[in-house]
This record gives structure tokens, sequence and C-alpha cells, in this order.
């Protein structure tokens, strides 16, 4: 069909090495093979098949995901696979499982915060899966203000041990992953109280939740799960709500490799105030990586899609045009695909941040705690809820058939949506991000982190950094001052009278931060590719940096930072970087290297055969077993009788 012959002229006419992009989206040929080699070991075994998935019950999805999650452990046991393999295993899916939160969350704060008494005894369990956990951290009344949770840990000398408690129904842990049905232990929350009744604020506790022997509730807790969730997001993932009643813990249980209670019930400072976040943090920075992957599948599908789709007036071919040759398709597409590269790219750059600074943490180091405290909420917010928005905008962009549960889209958004709100309420991290950039600007400019750099430019003259719209340094200088613009002026503010700044302020200085990134990225293209090639990446990314600027002018014209005439030029070096790109829009998504098995979607098949792919799926629908449905005698039946006795009156 047409269709096809669309998908393979538009391959034919991409200029890029796909292969070469894909390494560097990679991070090397090695990590795309294994990845490979994995993703067609999942895809050949029936444990994985997807066909059936839109149809299953709540109940039938938590029972797949523990099905899949066994299974991939089970290889990863007759296989011989590495950790990193099992990870890639568990990456390559889309669907979202419980076992997710003993790996993200659970397992590196008990290794990154338990005393050695506590790793010796159960560090070995975790690794394997011997025991299952959960991070027990937001409550049915309180989330992102985790100062203010109810559940209290109080410490008995006489028996050397803790006693957790739920005080109030609003103590209730509450959104917990893992806790509904899964998990048997968990990292606990909870405000530590001392004898005497002095309260210590949030700690972290190791709790068991159920028996090793029948899986059952231990004596004192009640738990289950919180039912389904919006749009039937996360379906296979067990959100649970927890309450303890006087429940007691040994004192060994307390993740004591900063702060201690010794026997007496005296308590012994950590050496920073926000080290039981590192767990929090961890999440964060796994966010912003997952949101470039998450963008790339959602992105590959609609301009996918928009190739082989033809709409409107009939050309001299006497075909209609391709639906991705309209400026109002691709001036929506082909932004998203360059926030999609720069977002794999930053979550690769911010989780290798990361793991060095748990590095200095180790050793003592807490030089990087503020500011990766200050990275990971920033980026987190940013990423999170501009992908939510780019996904959304791919299904939108596919017209009506991106509503079918086939387009692959919808599930997506689905599973991505709750991003904006879990490890941290957007809003409430914006105020952390602006309280962050207050306090740098006041700082010694020889002690600013890169998050912060931009701050230089608070006691420079102000400079029109734009001559054109073709230097990405000079954009990137743009984006600088306009951050370093807002803090001075949030730092002049009455910020409660003004609502807005805060966020304003949060995304400036995130997108100043991602920009200088941006700049490291063109380097590594042109280190790494070929010299046209990386001219295409470059383009990609000044559509970037381009983009960034157009969606917040308000704040450049506000701070005389660009003038009034200036945005019309803007906009016209947007089009014309998406006219240069268009041809290597399918190759540009060819390199993220996703299979039909994982994008799941009719719409979005590699060899553009859309319509004939969702003809099969629409086949495989159960109310279409049947010629006439069993509602047809329970109702159907009788509403046409009555309307045609009701037609004779």
């Amino acid at each position: 069909m047409q269709n096809a012959g669309d998908m393979a002229n538009a391959r034919e006419c991409s200029t890029i090495d796909v292969t070469a992009v894909r390494n560097l989206l990679y991070n090397g040929r090695a990590r795309w093979e294994q990845k490979q080699r994995i993703e067609k070991i999942l895809s050949s075994d029936p444990v994985f098949e997807k066909m059936k998935r839109p149809f299953i019950t709540r109940m039938e999805a938590y029972s797949r995901g523990q099905r899949l999650t066994n299974r991939i452990y089970q290889l990863e046991q007759d296989l011989g696979w590495t950790k990193d393999d099992t990870t890639v295993a568990f990456s390559v899916l889309d669907d979202r499982l419980p076992s997710g939160l003993h790996s993200d969350a659970f397992e590196p704060v008990i290794i990154g915060q338990g005393s050695p008494v506590l790793l010796e005894k159960y560090a070995k369990l975790v690794a394997t899966r011997g025991i299952l956990g959960c991070y027990l951290q937001t409550e049915l009344g309180h989330g992102s203000n985790v100062a203010q949770l109810e559940t209290t840990a109080t410490f008995v000398p006489e028996t050397q041990e803790f006693e957790i408690h739920s005080p109030t129904l609003t103590s209730t842990k509450w959104w917990i992953g893992a806790l509904g049905k899964t998990a048997t232990h968990g990292v606990l929350q909870a405000k530590l109280i001392l004898p005497g009744g002095k309260d210590m604020g949030p700690h972290l506790f190791f709790v068991q939740l159920r028996s090793l022997e029948d899986h059952k509730l231990l004596p004192g807790i009640i738990a289950g799960d919180i039912g389904p969730k919006a749009m039937n997001g996360y379906g296979s993932v067990d959100n649970g709500y927890a309450r303890f009643d006087h429940y007691r813990i040994p004192k060994e249980n307390m993740l004591s490799k900063f702060a201690q209670v010794t026997e007496e019930g005296t308590y012994v400072k950590p050496p920073h105030a926000k080290l039981s976040y590192g767990g929090m943090m961890y999440i964060r920075s796994g966010m912003i990586s997952h949101s470039g992957s998450a963008v790339a599948r959602a992105i590959t599908i609609a301009i996918r899609y928009a190739t082989v789709r033809r709409q409107g007036d009939k050309g001299a071919d006497d075909l209609e045009r391709q639906v991705i040759s309209y400026p109002s398709v691709y001036g929506r597409l082909l932004p998203i695909l360059s926030r999609t590269y720069v977002y794999v790219l930053l979550g690769r750059n911010i989780l290798k941040s990361f793991e060095a600074f748990l590095q200095q943490l180790a050793s003592g180091n807490m030089t990087m705690l503020p500011e990766m405290h200050a990275i990971t909420s920033g980026l987190k917010v940013l990423c999170t809820a501009t992908t939510m928005d780019d996904i959304e905008s791919a299904r939108r962009s596919m017209g009506g058939h991106g509503y079918s549960a086939f387009a692959g889209v919808g599930k997506l958004y689905a599973d991505y949506l709750p991003s904006v709100t879990f490890e941290g309420e957007n809003f409430v991290l914006d105020k952390q991000v602006l309280r962050a950039a207050l306090k740098s600007s006041k700082s010694d400019a020889s002690l600013r982190s890169p998050f912060s750099q931009y701050l230089r430019l608070l006691h420079g003259e102000q400079q029109l950094p734009i001559s054109s719209w073709q230097d990405p340094a000079e954009v990137v200088l743009l984006l600088e001052w306009r951050a370093a613009s807002l803090v001075r002026d949030a730092a002049e503010t009455d910020n409660d009278s003004d609502t807005s700044i805060t966020q304003r302020v949060s995304k400036a200085v995130a997108e100043a931060f991602v920009a200088t990134q941006v700049m490291e990225m063109i380097s590594a293209a042109e280190t790494s590719l070929r010299a046209e090639d990386a001219l295409v990446l470059k383009g990609l990314f000044m559509l970037y940096l381009l983009s960034t600027v157009e969606g917040s002018l308000t704040d450049f014209l506000t701070f005389n930072l660009i003038k009034g005439s200036q945005t019309k030029s803007l906009r016209r070096a947007i089009s014309r970087f998406c006219q240069e790109l268009l041809p290597n829009a399918i190759g540009l998504t060819d390199a993220f290297g996703f299979s039909d098995w994982e994008l799941d979607s009719a719409l979005g098949v590699y060899d553009g055969r859309v319509y004939e792919a969702l003809w099969a799926r629409v086949q495989t629908e159960p109310l279409n077993r049947t010629e006439v449905p069993e509602a047809y005698e329970e109702s159907i039946k009788h509403i046409l009788e009555r309307g045609r006795r009701l037609a004779k009156l």
C-alpha cells in the first residue's frame, strides 16, 4: 500500500547515519547491543505478549505484572544476567511494575543509609529479592511536606525498640507502590520521638510488613490496595495504604548510618539535615532519564503515523498530502523531538553526576548535597511537566485515531501523568528551587556550582546577547540572563503577592542549566559523529534552544533581553530549523531503536502499514467474538421494543 511506500521513501530521504546517532544516544554500541539482545529474548517469550493487555481487568493486570517480574528474575538466573542486564530488561518493558519500587527506592536507601549491623543482616536478602521492599513516605494527609508527617517512631529504652504508630486517620501511609499486596518489608518515614516526648522530625526505619512464611500481614499492621488510578494508569502496581498500631521494631532497624539514637535515648545528629532525602533525590534523578525514554516512544509513534497518513488536497501525483508536510504538524512534532534528544542525553548526565555524588557522600563529603537537591528538584519539575504535555501533544497530532488504545500513546500518558505529583508535587518543588536560587545568589561566587553559574551575571552589565538566532552560545547566554534577571526580581519582590514568580524562577533556572548541558551535547556530537550528522544534531539542539526561548517570551521582553522585533526573526529561525530537520525526522526517530513489540502501537509500526495493523488489532476486541452481543437480550432488545410500542401511541 501507499503507506509502506511513504515510510520507505522517508527512510531513503534521511541523510543521517542512524547507527552512529543511535550509538550516541545509547552511549556506545555495546549498550545498544545489550538492549537489543535482551529485547529479542523478551519479545519472543509468550509471557511478555501484549495483544491482550487492553482487555484485562485490574486484578488480571496485577497478576500479569507479577508474572512479568517473576519471569525476568528467572531469566536473570537461567541466562546468567548481570544486575545491569536485569535493569535493562525492566526498562525495555512499557509496564509499570511493583518491582520498580524495590530497586529504585527501597534498595538504594537501605544500602546508602543502613548501619553496618543492618546491612550485615539484610543486604544480601535485599539484593537477591529474598525480601521485597517499598518506600513508605506519603500519608493520607501529607505528601510533599515531609516535615509534617504524622506517623511516629517512639524509642523505648527499656526494650531497645521503636514503637511505630499511626495516631490519626490522616497518618495512614497512602499511595505507596508495592505496599498493597506485594512488599514484605519497607523503609518507613516517621517522626522520631525520644524518651520524654521530644520530636526529632522525620527519620527512616526498616520495617517488616508481612510474614515470610505465608505473606500475611504481621500483627499490629493493617494494609491494602487503594484502588484503581485515573485513566487505568499503573494498573499493575498495587499502590497501597498501611496503618500501624503500636508496632514494635528492634532499635537496629533505624537507618542509622548518619543520624543515631544511643541505648540511653540520646540523639546523635547527622552531618547534614537533608541526608535522609537521598532516596528521593535518587528517584528524581531516574525520573529525568525516564522522561526522555517515555516521550521518545510517543514522538516515534506520532512522527511515523504523520509520515504515512495522507489528508487534504491532492497534488500533481493525485495523492493527498502527507500529514507530516503541514507546518502545523511538523511545527508541533519536531520541537518535541528536539526536547526528547536533550532529555535522553541529560538524563544520562544527571545519573552520572548522582553516582559521583554518592561516592562523595560515602566518603563523608557533604558539599554536593544542597546542589544535587536543587538540581534534581528543578529538573524533575521541568522534565516531568514538559514530557506530560509533549506526550499529549503527540497523541493529539494523530487526530481521532490517537484516542484509540491501539495507538499506544494513551497508555503512555496515563502511566506518565502522576510523575508531576509523585516524588514531590511540582509546585511545591518550585518553591524549593526558588529558595535555593535566592540562597545561592547571596553566596560567595567562587563557591557556586554549575547549576548556579548563571548567577555570575547578577552583578554584570546587562547585554543583548542575540545578534542572530544561529549561534547556540548566544542563545545559552540569553537563557542564563533570563534566569539571573528573574532571581534578582524575586529577591526584590514579595513572593506571596506574585504567585507566578516561583514557577517562573524554577523554570528559568532549570532551563538555563539544561541549555549549558546542550552546549556539551553539541560538542559531543561534533566529536563522535561525521560532520554532516553532527550538523543535523546541532540543528536539532538549536531547535530545542529556540523553542525554549519562544516558550517564555514574556520574560525576555519584560527584562528587555530581546527587542520586540526579534520575536519575528526568532519564529522564522524556528521554522527554518524545522524545515531543515524534516527530511531526517524518520531517521532521527529510528535512532531510538524501538521495535514494534516495544512500542505496541498499530500507528507506529516500523513498516508504515498502519491501517492493516489497526484492522488486525480491532479483530482481537472481545466484543467482536459474536455477531449479536449478550447485551442484546439483556437490554438492547427491550429498548427497541419499548421504542416501537411508544411509536404506535
